[in-house]
C-alpha cells in the first residue's frame, strides 16, 4: 500500500519541536481570545440573540446604503443587511436585534417595521391596491372572490371561495417557485401567470384592477425571541461538553485515561483555537457555526485516535523502545494517511465555503479553520500532552522498562 505514501518513513523528531508547537497555539490562542475580550464576547447571530430576519428578494440589484437610510429614518438603525446567496439572485436579509426583554408584540413590530421601510423605499403603488409579489394565497382568493372572474358565485360562495383558492394558492406557488429561468419569489409581468392552469383573460385582467407588482418580495420571516435564543446557547454548550465528555469516556475504555485526557485537551485546544479566529473574521456564532464545531470535534477526535492507536500497537511490539521515541515513529508513520485524509477533507469543506452559499457559509468556514488546526493538534498538541501524562503519571510503561533496561546493560558493560 505504498503507491499512496507521501512520504516512506520520515524521520522527523515531532517530540523535538514541542515547544515550537505550544508557543504557536498560545500565540493563535491569546490573539483570538483578545479578540473575544476586545468585542465583548462574541457576536450572536439571530438565533442565539433573539430578533427578527426578515429574507427580502430584488428584481434588481439593491441599494444597500439606501435601504440602511430608510430603516434608520423608521428607527431601525440597529438593524444589519447582509447579501444572501450567489449576487445574481439580488436577495438580502435584514437582520433587526432586540433586547433581552423584548416581547413577542415588541418583535412582531419589528417585523411590520421592516415592511414599511421597504414599501417607503420602492413605493406602497397606487391607491387602494395590494402588492401581488408579497400578497398571500388567502388575500389573493378574496379579491377574486369579490371580482368573479370565472363566475363561481352561481355554484354558491363556498364553491366559489373554495375554488378561488386553489387558483390562488396555483398562482402564488408559481410566483415562489417558477420553471427554470424564472426569478422565484417576483413577478414582473401579470402575462407570466399565463402558464398556471385555470388563469384566463379575466382572471388577469382582474388582478389588474386590485394588484400592483412591486420590485421586491419579502420570501421568509424568522423570528426568534430572546428567552429562545438564550435556551439555544445553553443547549449548544451543553452538547458540546456532553460530546467531549462521551468521546473521553469512549478513549478511557478503548486505550486508557491518560489518552482520553490528551485527546479531549488536544479538542478543547482545537474548539477554542477556532472560536478565536471566528471573533478575529468578525463572523456571528450561529446554528450552523454550532453545527461545525460538533463537526470538528468528532473529525479532531477521529484524527487523534489513529495516531494513539499506531502508538499503543508500536507499544505492544517494541516494548523496549524509548516511548518519545516511539510516539516520534507513530507519527512518522501515520504521516502520510494524515496528509492525503486531511487534505481531501480540506478540498471539500473549502468548496463548500467557496461555492455553498451563504446558508452554510458560518459551517464551511469553521470547518476550513478546525481542519488545519485539528490536523495541526493531532501531532503537536495531542501527541505531547499524552507523553507529558505518561512521564507525570510514572506508571512503569514498555518505555520506562526500556530506559532503566539500557542503563543497567551499560553499567554491565563497564
Amino acid at each position: 500500500m505504498a503507491w499512496f505514501e507521501f512520504f516512506h518513513e520520515p524521520k522527523i523528531d515531532w517530540m523535538g519541536k514541542k515547544w515550537h508547537f505550544i508557543t504557536l497555539s498560545l500565540i493563535l490562542l491569546g490573539a483570538g481570545w483578545i479578540s473575544i475580550g476586545v468585542h465583548r464576547g462574541f457576536t450572536y447571530g439571530i438565533d442565539f440573540r433573539g430578533g427578527t430576519l426578515v429574507y427580502v428578494k430584488f428584481a434588481r440589484q439593491p441599494d444597500l446604503d439606501a435601504i440602511r437610510s430608510e430603516l434608520k429614518r423608521v428607527n431601525l438603525g440597529g438593524a444589519t443587511i447582509q447579501r444572501y446567496g450567489p449576487a445574481a439572485d439580488n436577495e438580502v436579509i435584514v437582520g433587526l436585534e432586540l433586547g433581552a426583554t423584548a416581547s413577542a408584540e415588541s418583535l412582531d413590530a419589528g417585523k411590520r417595521a421592516i415592511f414599511t421601510a421597504l414599501a417607503g423605499l420602492y413605493g406602497a403603488g397606487p391607491a387602494g391596491k395590494v402588492d401581488f409579489n408579497n400578497a398571500s394565497p388567502q388575500t389573493v382568493a378574496e379579491h377574486l372572490v369579490v371580482a368573479d372572474p370565472l363566475r363561481l358565485a352561481a355554484k354558491g360562495s363556498d364553491e366559489a371561495m373554495k375554488g378561488y383558492r386553489e387558483l390562488a394558492e396555483a398562482m402564488v406557488g408559481f410566483r415562489n417557485n417558477p420553471p427554470p429561468g424564472g426569478r422565484g419569489g417576483l413577478i414582473a409581468d401579470f402575462q407570466d401567470l399565463r402558464g398556471v392552469a385555470g388563469v384566463t383573460a379575466a382572471v388577469l385582467e382582474a388582478l389588474g384592477r386590485d394588484f400592483y407588482l412591486s420590485s421586491y418580495a419579502i420570501r421568509n420571516t424568522e423570528i426568534v425571541g430572546p428567552k429562545v435564543g438564550g435556551d439555544l446557547r445553553r443547549q449548544a454548550l451543553y452538547v458540546t461538553l456532553a460530546g467531549l465528555g462521551a468521546m473521553l469516556v469512549y478513549i478511557w475504555f478503548r486505550f486508557e485515561l491518560i489518552y482520553g485526557v490528551a485527546a479531549v485537551i488536544a479538542t478543547f485546544h482545537d474548539v477554542l483555537i477556532t472560536l478565536g479566529v471566528l471573533s478575529l473574521l468578525h463572523k456571528e456564532i450561529s446554528l450552523t457555526v454550532i453545527a461545525g464545531l460538533l463537526t470538528l470535534v468528532g473529525y479532531t477526535m477521529n484524527d487523534t485516535i489513529v495516531v494513539f492507536d499506531r502508538i499503543r500497537e508500536n507499544v505492544r511490539l517494541a516494548k523496549r523502545e524509548d516511548f518519545v521515541s516511539l510516539v516520534n515513529r507513530s507519527i512518522n508513520q501515520t504521516l502520510s494517511r494524515t496528509i492525503l485524509t486531511s487534505g481531501l477533507t480540506f478540498l471539500a469543506v473549502l468548496s463548500l465555503y467557496l461555492f455553498g452559499g451563504e446558508v452554510i457559509n458560518g459551517f464551511a468556514l469553521t470547518l476550513v479553520v478546525g481542519v488545519i488546526i485539528g490536523t495541526y493538534s493531532s501531532i503537536a498538541i495531542a501527541s505531547p500532552t499524552l507523553v507529558y501524562l505518561q512521564e507525570r503519571v510514572g506508571q512503569r510503561r514498555p518505555g520506562v522498562k526500556a530506559r532503566a533496561y539500557e542503563r543497567e546493560t551499560a553499567g554491565a558493560r563497564r
